[in-house]
């Protein structure tokens, strides 16, 4: 069994599951976790724990032979979890982080190890890796996308968990209706540009097609979004969040904002290269 760990790509999966359970288990010594964001953490910690173990036990049984995108898949999923973690190991500073919670430094310090080491394997893995979806620009953004949107649910999810019902307006409603939508779909479209036979099966519309059509939705619900968002979100926030405030809710809104503003420009980004594939094509 040893053997198998005398490679550096396997000790770097290694690694990077044991440090990933750190920064996940430390936390949960001080009790349930009931912050937005704290969960969402927890969440990526989970998430890039197992894509490490089955990625892991699939290379050593030799599983990954069954799929003829592997080096792609692997390549991309370890990129998202470079993302995914950094984007952990910085919310969890922010939110969490103080020099008196030592249980806190710990878990940061796991996390942004754990950051260095999935960047090193993502970086080892690109300059080996075929131009498939997941290690292109493309595959990229997709699930840049995703991850912001997370963020941006996380941050949403605060703020109406921390303000009276008049402070939660039917136009921020919407917002959270753009933001639940546009994500599961942005998700879907990442398995089927890997999996062969799915993108086989809706060849006949064109995969090029059905994605000019949901990025044009996405870039005008996004737009929506951050138009009411801003506006509804900044509106009363002064009447509840007084100048010495322990928990200020228009944090909430500016993550939000921010996250709504950068994932419109990936969206918008995103459609200018269908467009362009579709006029190549």
């Amino acid at each position: 069994m040893c053997k198998h760990f005398k490679s550096l790509p396997n000790i770097l999966r290694l690694l990077e599951i044991i440090l990933c359970t750190l920064a996940l288990v430390i936390p949960m010594f001080r009790g349930r976790m009931v912050n937005p964001y704290g969960i969402y953490c927890e969440f990526i910690w989970v998430f890039c724990v197992i894509v490490a173990v089955v990625l892991l036990v699939s290379e050593i049984m030799l599983l990954h032979i069954l799929l003829p995108n592997w080096d792609d898949l692997v390549c991309g999923l370890t990129m998202l979890c470079t993302l995914m973690v950094a984007a952990a190991t910085l919310i969890f500073a922010i939110v969490f982080g103080c020099l008196s919670c030592f249980s806190s430094v710990f878990c940061i310090i796991f996390s942004l190890a754990a950051t260095v080491v999935f960047l090193v394997d993502s970086v080892k893995r690109k300059m080996k890796c075929p131009k498939g979806y997941l290690s292109n620009l493309r595959g990229i953004l997709r699930f840049t996308e995703a991850v912001l949107a997370c963020i941006i649910l996380a941050g949403a999810t605060n703020y109406f968990l921390g303000v009276e019902g008049e402070f939660r307006p039917p136009a921020m409603f919407w917002c959270i209706v753009v933001y639940v939508v546009c994500l599961p779909v942005t998700v879907l479209i990442i398995p089927i540009h890997l999996c062969s036979l799915l993108e086989s099966l809706i060849s006949c519309i064109g995969m090029d097609l059905l994605e000019l059509v949901f990025n044009i939705v996405a870039v005008v619900l996004y737009l929506s979004a951050l138009i009411l968002w801003p506006v509804f979100g900044y509106k009363h926030y002064r009447e509840y969040n007084p100048p010495n405030c322990d928990n200020c809710r228009h944090d909430n809104l500016d993550v939000v904002t921010v996250g709504t503003i950068a994932n419109l420009i990936l969206y918008v980004v995103d459609l200018v290269f269908t467009i362009l594939a579709r006029l190549k094509s």
